[in-house]
């Protein structure tokens, strides 16, 4: 399902990467259990994270913050962090399948994307973006990658980066009945890490589709 070419794993010694294929799912507007495992997982967030610095030197948190310091930008999930822990915000309604994937993102601050089984072509490829890649983002933005970043792709172009996330072509849609969660380890967060967030997502997931299975997993590294 998920390949790294030799240039990845040169550039990037100590990463890795993990997917998740989830068949008979289902991805309901509004789902209640989630709603309330929401809730809980605010609180325990707050009771963990007390001050800022607890959330900065927190190991996923900073291995992210190195990553997206060297191309100059900030880590979205520490300011989405940020926010539900210190001022308060709640995490967001959305669609089932979407929010099962930003929960466990939340839990474990480990960057993770969310494609349609359906529309993709091919195995997954992850490598290093050359700089004159352009793919359509999930908001429909045509967008040149950046050079040095992380990319996934499948046989017809990009599906995902770090920096500027996933693409509009493969994303999950209300009929998506096949997932794929892929997820970006930089250096300093484990592959066993990798692993225990690909479970939590099945566990968030089978709680608004409770007959998904795991069709296929792993972490490359």
């Amino acid at each position: 399902m998920l390949c790294a070419t030799d240039l990845w794993k040169e550039t990037y010694p100590g990463a890795s990467a993990g997917y998740l294929v989830l068949g008979n799912v289902s991805n309901p507007d509004c789902c209640e259990s989630l709603e309330e495992s929401k809730r809980k997982l605010e609180a325990k967030l707050r009771t963990r994270f007390l001050r800022k610095d607890d959330l900065s030197l927190d190991p996923a948190m900073a291995a992210y913050s190195n990553y997206y310091k060297r191309h100059k930008k900030t880590y979205h999930v520490l300011q989405q962090l940020e926010s539900i822990i210190f001022k308060g915000k709640s995490i967001p309604r959305v669609a089932g399948l979407v929010e099962a994937m930003f929960m466990a993102e939340l839990k474990n601050g480990l960057l993770t994307a969310g494609h349609d089984y359906a529309a993709l072509q091919g195995s997954l490829l992850l490598d290093v973006a050359a700089g004159d890649e352009s793919y359509v983002l999930i908001n429909k933005r045509e967008q040149l990658a950046k050079a040095g970043d992380m990319k996934m792709s499948d046989s017809r172009g990009m599906i995902s980066s770090v920096i500027h996330g996933p693409d509009f072509r493969t994303r999950i849609v209300p009929e998506t009945k096949k997932v794929v969660f892929t997820v970006y380890a930089p250096s300093g967060i484990s592959q066993q890490a990798v692993a225990n967030h690909l479970t939590d997502i099945y566990a968030f997931v089978k709680q608004c589709a409770p007959d998904t299975a795991i069709e296929s997993q792993g972490v490359v590294g």
